[in-house]
């Protein structure tokens, strides 16, 4: 930031653009005060939920606080990485990572498909590709009479059809 001018006495000053509901303000509010350690004033924009998404589309923002759930590394990486994506706000595009995207989703091996996902994280934080601020937890609970439900292990978003559920009361 120094070598940009920027420093103690010289804040660059940016809007940070988040829905206005408390699971997007509240990693604003974070990413905001974190940004201050490297000179940069971030000031909330909250933003109506149905302006947000058009907003998003139009790029219409400084700096964009997305959430993004994430399962299988098949569904995230082309979607929110791959070269060309609609999902990809940033346009980041790398062939190297498309093609390490495509080697991990046919690896057989679970342990070699796990190290490629890995180098594919790994080269996208080395490329500030679209940095990840935070991971959330999230947890799935229900009552006993509540039957066929199927927990997922790697995220609560992948078991959201319901029509093998029912009610035993």
């Amino acid at each position: 930031m120094q070598t940009l001018g920027y420093g103690p006495d010289n804040h660059l000053k940016i809007k940070v653009t988040a829905r206005d509901i408390p699971y997007y303000r509240d990693p604003a509010v974070i990413l905001i005060d974190q940004l201050k350690e490297v000179y940069i004033d971030g000031e909330l924009e909250p933003v109506d939920t149905t302006n947000f998404f058009p907003k998003m589309l139009r790029r219409d923002y400084v700096v964009g606080l997305n959430l993004q759930g994430a399962a299988d590394p098949d569904q995230t990486f082309p979607l929110v990485y791959g070269c060309g994506s609609e999902l990809n706000r940033d346009d980041y595009c790398n062939p190297a990572v498309d093609k390490l995207i495509e080697q991990q989703s046919i690896e057989a091996d679970q342990e070699k498909r796990k190290q490629l996902v890995w180098q594919i994280e790994r080269k996208l934080a080395e490329d500030s590709a679209r940095p990840i601020i935070f991971y959330s937890r999230g947890g799935t609970c229900w009552q006993p009479a509540v039957k066929g439900l199927t927990l997922m292990v790697n995220s609560i978003f992948n078991g959201n059809r319901r029509e093998d559920i029912w009610l035993d009361k």
